[in-house]
């Protein structure tokens, strides 16, 4: 094996042994009996973002595959936490890496980029990102990482402390160590294949939801069946929805899919500070959110169980954005029929 690419695999794992799991935390709400509500926190990874663990695998998968040596620059397509986190790695191993990134993108994801060495090269929106990383990469020779089309194959789905594994370890000792659900959103696609390939493999009784944002197809392909869907417009969730189906999108192994609404998920991010003091990006809003429409459904159903949600990144990320009333009342409006809903449960 070349000795440089010998020492980059070996500094990634270092520092994946080096790196303490996130945290599972129960949501302290008395008003759920019989139904808990656990967020896995991932903005506690040195990142900041569920992306680190991604962004390792995507590393490691291009490494082990010949795909990046000395000398190679890094491109990737990704609306913020992706970067950040391909940033840092490309960092400890020495390569030159640019982020190809809509210019609504979040300033504070921008200055991690920066932070970690990164570059960035701006389009006007989402749906344009792919074409002009593919440009990129072939006019400075270098290697799209392309997580939308790798994510998927990129990560150990059987375990080796994958997120999956993690969270049923974490489990164990709960009054409802199998949960009932398992519910994700969907940027790439790849965080869910894991969960439900992991579920089928150990052979578990869990069922896995997909939540979606507005603007994004993937709720659309899933019930109709058809991947050739497409929209012109960008997920206003940063991180997750997708104006394409994604090749790491695996329909096949969800169980069912909610539609959540982009006001709805602010609302819910508000409603979580509150309740516990954690800020939370968007996307942790929409899993939430849909956690909480199926809660509804078991407390009515007269079930019990646990419901595993993520916490995606950190609401820090998002300080004039998702956290700026004014901010919000323009791009989103009025949310206080789903402020209203959420106080209901405390």
């Amino acid at each position: 094996m070349n000795t440089w690419v010998k020492e980059a695999i070996t500094r990634i794992n270092a520092d994946a042994h080096r790196s303490a799991d996130t945290h599972l935390f129960k949501l302290p709400l008395p008003s759920l009996k019989g139904v808990d509500i656990y967020l896995k926190d991932e903005s506690t990874h040195p990142t900041g973002s569920l992306k680190h663990r991604l962004a390792r695998s995507l590393f490691l998968y291009a490494l082990c595959n010949g795909k990046i040596r000395e000398g190679t620059p890094v491109i990737e397509a990704s609306s913020g936490s992706t970067a950040v986190s391909e940033a840092y790695f490309a960092n400890m191993i020495g390569a030159r890496f640019i982020a190809v990134v809509p210019k609504s993108t979040a300033h504070s994801k921008i200055e991690q980029i920066r932070l970690h060495g990164g570059e960035t090269y701006f389009v006007e929106s989402a749906p344009e990102m792919h074409g002009a990383a593919v440009d990129l990469a072939a006019s400075i020779n270098g290697y799209f990482m392309d997580q939308f089309t790798y994510a998927e194959r990129a990560t150990d789905w059987r375990g080796n402390n994958n997120i999956a594994e993690s969270i049923f370890r974490q489990l164990e000792w709960e009054p409802h160590s199998t949960p009932k659900r398992l519910v994700m959103s969907a940027g790439t696609g790849g965080t869910s294949a894991t969960l439900g390939r992991y579920i089928r493999y150990k052979g578990y009784d869990t069922k896995l939801t997909v939540v979606d944002p507005e603007n994004s197809v993937f709720y659309d392909a899933y019930q109709t069946g058809d991947r050739t869907l497409t929209s012109e417009k960008s997920s206003r969730i940063e991180g997750i929805g997708r104006p394409k189906v994604e090749h790491s999108f695996l329909p096949d192994v969800i169980d069912d899919m909610i539609k959540v609404p982009d006001a709805a998920s602010v609302a819910t991010i508000l409603w979580l500070e509150k309740l516990t003091g954690r800020k939370a990006g968007a996307s942790t809003g929409t899993n939430l959110w849909g956690s909480m429409q199926i809660a509804r459904k078991m407390l009515d159903q007269g079930e019990d169980g646990s419901i595993v949600t993520l916490m995606c990144d950190s609401g820090q990320r998002y300080l004039d954005t998702y956290y700026d009333p004014n901010w919000v009342k323009e791009h989103f409006g009025d949310l206080s029929s789903y402020s209203a809903e959420l106080q209901t449960w405390g």
